[in-house]
This record gives structure tokens, C-alpha cells and sequence, in this order.
């Protein structure tokens, strides 16, 4: 399953219900205090209530002043099961049973009652279920119940198998007919709601939070957390294994208190009859195993530096970034990580948010973090952004790439980091042409000399502007405010209708040292040499000026690898596919490149001559 969203009411500065939605990545920006960390914690709760624990005083004080005592975190699921196994001989589904919401999506909602100083939770699913009268509560009924139910209604006998509750739930509801279904909350502690529960809970991806407060136990979380998650993640992977020994064991240990009761049954039948083995419950497999990491020289991890223990984890996420990678069956994960820039010098959280975006775009993994860094914030894709603020009312809100946060984020942020102070502002339209842009320059910094290496270059900053709302930026001058002479570089990608030229145009109409181009070709991607893609790739394309190399080399590499070709796949899965080129071409591909091919995939000079008209501003 894929957590598509959350829902909070009441949870601390979370007083009206507020929905949050998720990509593979998503990064929660905004001012410290605003509300961020919160997201994760009610997250962590919902999966674990372990890292963090749900107090009493997580209420909202303005619920609490109303008298209402009720937090509610709902979490909802794509990309369910395709099975509902409630009768083990008579597998269901979740549209079956009614269990899904409007948008065919399972949505779960915790309560916790804060009366006590460790509120328990109830646990609902929403749904768009039957509230006709003899239909709506079906799920919370034993099978004797659903036995009478069908003959109090008069269900002939012959539509439905007494022995198991699925048949007889569906036999009853067709019979009605006219179910009037609407939205529910189902709480899934009775009956068979309860067994679907237990069955959906098995379902649900890990979820791994790693908190930003430092730690100083022997058992250092930043440290050890990682180290669990790996001993979890093992455990997952091999649950038919520890099932057939768990099966073995219980199948040994009632053999032997089979025999002990049989030799008591010659003492004393009664006493034997009233005994039956029994397994109190499952093993915990994951408490059997404690991995940690000893620090060279006998000197305990905890007793290091942060930005070293901290690093330690940066290479953890690179690590199952690879793993993950190469792995396509792992299973759902979520791994939350609060402000990855602490203790870390700036080019390590470099690193660290290209791991997080390599793992966000592995398969069942997800990525959330928050930061309020606004170096960090640039290297991410808008639709990954969130903006968590706090209104005039001390409510919060979480604003996404819809709302047109970008806006917003360099207000309440900032756009360039301190004490960056640049000379030049080169505004390109996303995280991928910032790679192409750094890496090319420093290539051709070893010939010419002359002309600026935009990656260790301090008199120039690279900002994306994120193509969906670049026409906003330009529009507007969002940041006129920074006093910088700009130079924008936008891709063509139509030579009939060029969607940017209105506003290259309009940052040419400015004047004084700011300045535009579209490129010549379709994007930056059509200035790699075909040969160096090979070499990343394995395989070799042929491609023009206007041809989509990013999908070409998508296509390419999935009809080579997967029996389902290319076009059977639905978009989201080829948008996903083609962004993981699109990444790579900029950053492998590009960092192969040598001044031979750069000649030849760009016969022209065009990337010379930007490189030439920014050298010329900041000399």
C-alpha cells in the first residue's frame, strides 16, 4: 500500500481537520515551530506509537477549551490489495466488503480519547458502505447473527454458503437491493471487521522516523534506528521463511504436550479434557536481533560528533537507496527524516537529497522531510513541496504545488542561503537542469579556463524556478526583492510554439544585465553525445534536436528489462520511469562527458556562448 494522504484534527497545533497530501518525495518546509515535525509524529504514532508516543497533552488546547477530547489521525492508502482474506477458504475484497471511499482508496482513521495520560486508540476504517436497515452493520455481526439475519430477511438458502460470513454478507446485501451507501466510519474492533483489520495491518508499509533532537544513550537513535530498520526490513522480506519455522516449532512443542495430556488423560481424564495447547501469541522476531556499529577504536558511537553520527545515517539512506534500487520486491516503506542539513557540511545534504530522491524513486518507497533550509528546499521539485504555515488565527495550514506556494516559500524563507552573496542570478527551471548546468561548466572550465565553473563559483547562484510556475515568477519578479541581475536559460521543447518565449521575452524587456534564452534544441538532455549514454545506459539510442531523450531512454531501458512493453503502462508509471532518466542523464551521463563530445553534441556552441554572456556579468 501507498500512503496517498493524512488527515489531523486536534493533534497539537492542529485544530480543524487538515489534509496533507504525499508524493514518493514530499518536503515539508516552513519556519521552525510551524507544524512540521508534527506531521511526521502523527505519522510515526499511527504506524508505531513507539519513536513517539500519543500523550494526553497532544490535544489541542483550543479542542480541549471546547470540551471535545478526541484526536483523530486518518491515513489514506492507494495501491491496495487485491485480495481481503477474512475466510482463509474464501478470499474477499475491499470493494467487496465496502470498505473503500469514494476514491477506491482505504482510508483508516485513528482516534484517541485523551482522558487518560496514555489515551488507547480506536481504530475506524471511513467508507462508502451500506446504511440501508438490515445492511448497515453486517461487518460487526458473527456468523450465527448473519445466519438469522438471512432468514429473518428471507434470503433463499441456495445464495449463499452459511459456513462462511463473506458469502453471507453478499447474498444479504444483494438481496436488499437499494443500499443507500455513504460515508462511514466502521470501527474495526468487532467481528470480522476486526479480522480484516488484523489481515489490512500486515498490508501496511514500515514507517522509519528519524528525529532531528540529538541523542546521547548508549543505544544513540540516530545511530541505532537505521540499524533496526535494516533488521525489520530482513525480517519482511522473509516472512514465508520465519512463518515455516514458526509453524515448525508450534507443530514440535503441541506434539509433546499432545503426548504429555495423553499420559494425563490415563491419571485423570477429567483434569486431561479441560487442557488444550495453545500459543499465548507470535513471536516478536524483531526483538531477537540488536544491530549496532562500533566506532573505530573502541570510542562508542554516542560520544562522536553529531555531523558524524548523523553522516552515519546519510550513508545509511545511499546505502538502501542502491538496495533498494536493484531490489524490486522489497517491501512499502516510509522513511521520515527531520532537517537533514543539521550538523552536516552543505555538501553532504547535497547528498543526502539525492539518496532521498534515488530511494523516492525505487519501488514501495517513500520519502518525507522537513526542513526549514532553504538551500535544501531549491534542490527539490515543486510538486515535492509543502508550505506549512501558521495564519493570523494560529491555525495551520499546509499549502502544496497547486496553491502556488512558491510564492510563499521564498517569502517565508528566503531564496539563497548566507552568506551567499552573489553577483548573478541564473534562474533555470528545475533540480535537473542545475546538475547539467554545474557539471558542464566545470567540463568545460578544464579547456576554457575563462569561462565560470558554475559548481564552486561564488559570484553566481542557480536557482530553479520549477516549470510549472516559472510563468509566475517572471510575471510577478518574485525576486526583483534580491537586487540581482538575473540570467534565465529555459528549455524549447516545442520549435512551433516555445511555451517560455513570452517570458525569455519579458526578462529581456527588463534591461540593464538581465537576460534570456531558450534552448536551441529541444531541452538540455539533447546536448548529451549518444555514445556517453552508452555508457551509462548499456544501450545505444539515436535521437535528434527535438526528440524526447528522456522517454526515448526510458522506453528503451524498461521494454529491455520488463516482459510488459512500454506502452501497456499506465502514465504515472511511465512519468516516474521517465523522471528517473531524466535524473540520471543530467547527473551520469553529463559527468561522462568529455570536451570531445561536448564539441560534437553541441556543434553550434550554444552552451559556450551562455556560459560567455554569464562570464561577461560577473566579471
Amino acid at each position: 500500500m501507498r500512503l496517498k494522504a493524512l488527515k489531523l484534527r486536534n493533534f497539537r497545533g492542529y485544530y480543524y481537520e487538515t489534509e496533507i497530501k504525499f508524493n514518493n518525495l514530499t518536503a515539508f518546509v516552513g519556519k521552525n515551530d510551524a507544524g512540521k515535525s508534527s506531521i511526521l509524529e502523527a505519522l510515526e504514532i499511527f504506524f508505531n506509537n513507539s519513536v513517539v508516543k500519543i500523550e494526553k497533552d497532544d490535544l489541542n488546547v483550543d479542542a480541549l477549551a471546547a470540551g471535545d477530547n478526541r484526536i483523530e489521525i486518518t491515513c489514506i492508502f492507494s495501491q491496495l490489495p487485491a485480495e481481503l482474506v477474512i475466510d482463509a477458504a474464501n478470499p474477499t475484497t475491499l470493494q467487496a466488503e465496502y470498505l473503500i471511499n469514494n476514491d477506491g482508496d482505504l482510508e483508516v482513521k485513528k482516534v484517541f480519547v485523551c482522558g487518560a495520560a496514555a489515551p488507547k486508540e480506536k481504530v475506524f476504517i471511513v467508507a462508502n458502505h451500506p446504511t440501508v436497515a438490515n445492511g448497515n452493520d453486517l461487518l460487526v455481526l458473527k456468523r450465527q447473527e448473519l445466519r438469522t439475519r438471512a432468514n429473518q430477511i428471507n434470503v433463499p438458502a441456495a445464495n449463499y454458503n452459511g459456513n462462511i460470513n463473506s458469502s453471507l454478507r453478499t447474498a444479504i446485501w444483494n438481496h436488499l437491493g437499494a443500499l443507500n451507501l455513504n460515508k462511514v466510519e466502521i470501527q474495526v474492533d468487532k467481528e470480522d471487521a476486526k479480522e480484516a483489520w488484523a489481515y489490512l495491518e500486515k498490508w501496511m508499509p514500515q514507517f522509519a522516523l528519524f528525529k532531528s533532537d540529538r541523542k546521547s544513550s548508549d543505544g544513540d537513535k540516530e545511530v541505532t534506528d537505521p540499524m533496526q530498520v535494516a533488521v525489520n526490513t530482513a525480517l519482511s522480506e522473509l516472512t514465508q521463511e520465519l512463518a515455516a519455522i514458526q509453524a515448525t516449532v508450534k507443530a514440535k512443542a503441541i506434539e509433546v504436550a499432545d503426548r504429555t495430556l495423553a499420559k494425563l488423560q490415563e491419571m485423570n481424564p477429567a483434569l486431561a479434557n479441560e487442557l488444550t495447547p495453545d500459543f499465548k501469541s507470535d513471536p516478536k522476531w524483531s526483538g531477537l536481533f540488536s544491530l549496532t556499529l562500533a566506532s573505530d577504536r573502541n570510542i562508542p558511537i554516542n560520544k562522536r560528533g553529531s555531523g558524524v553520527r548523523r553522516l552515519i545515517v546519510l550513508n545509511f539512506f545511499r546505502a538502501e537507496a542502491e538496495r533498494r534500487r536493484n531490489e524490486n520486491n522489497s517491501q512499502a516503506i516510509i522513511y521520515a527524516f527531520e532537517e537533514p542539513e543539521n550538523s552536516q557540511h552543505p555538501n553532504h545534504q547535497e547528498m543526502l537529497i539525492k539518496a532521498f530522491q534515488e530511494l523516492a524513486e525505487t519501488n514501495n518507497t517513500q520519502v518525507l522531510i522537513t526542513t526549514h533550509n532553504p538551500a535544501l528546499a531549491g534542490l527539490i521539485n515543486e510538486d515535492d513541496l509543502r508550505l506549512v504555515t501558521v495564519d493570523a488565527q494560529n491555525n495551520i495550514t499546509v499549502l502544496d504545488h497547486q496553491q502556488n506556494i512558491m510564492r510563499d516559500i521564498a517569502t517565508t524563507l528566503g531564496m539563497l542561503p548566507e552568506p551567499l552573496k552573489p553577483r548573478l542570478l541564473i534562474c533555470v527551471e528545475g533540480p535537473n537542469d542545475v546538475v547539467f548546468f554545474k557539471t558542464i561548466s566545470s567540463l568545460i572550465n578544464q579547456t576554457r579556463n575563462d569561462l565560470p565553473n558554475l559548481s564552486r563559483n561564488d559570484r553566481v547562484a542557480i536557482f530553479p524556478l520549477g516549470g510549472g510556475t516559472l510563468k509566475d515568477w517572471v510575471t510577478h519578479d518574485y525576486l526583483s526583492g534580491l537586487g540581482l541581475p538575473q540570467y534565465h536559460i529555459y528549455d524549447l521543447d516545442d520549435a512551433a510554439n516555445p511555451p517560455y518565449q513570452p517570458q525569455r521575452d519579458a526578462v529581456r524587456a527588463k534591461g540593464g544585465q538581465n537576460w534570456a534564452e531558450l534552448t536551441v534544441k529541444r531541452e538540455t538532455e539533447n546536448y548529451l553525445h549518444p555514445n556517453c549514454i552508452q555508457a551509462i545506459y548499456g544501450f545505444a539510442i539515436a535521437f535528434g534536436d527535438m526528440d524526447d531523450v528522456p522517454e526515448i531512454v526510458a522506453s528503451t531501458q524498461h521494454n529491455a528489462n520488463s516482459p510488459n512493453p512500454w506502452n501497456t503502462l499506465d502514465d504515472e508509471k511511465k512519468k516516474k520511469k521517465i523522471s528517473t532518466a531524466k535524473r540520471r542523464l543530467n547527473k551520469d551521463v553529463t559527468a561522462v562527458m568529455t570536451w570531445a563530445d561536448l564539441q560534437a553534441s553541441d556543434a553550434n556552441g550554444d552552451i559556450i556562448r551562455w556560459l560567455e554572456n554569464i562570464r561577461d556579468r560577473i566579471v
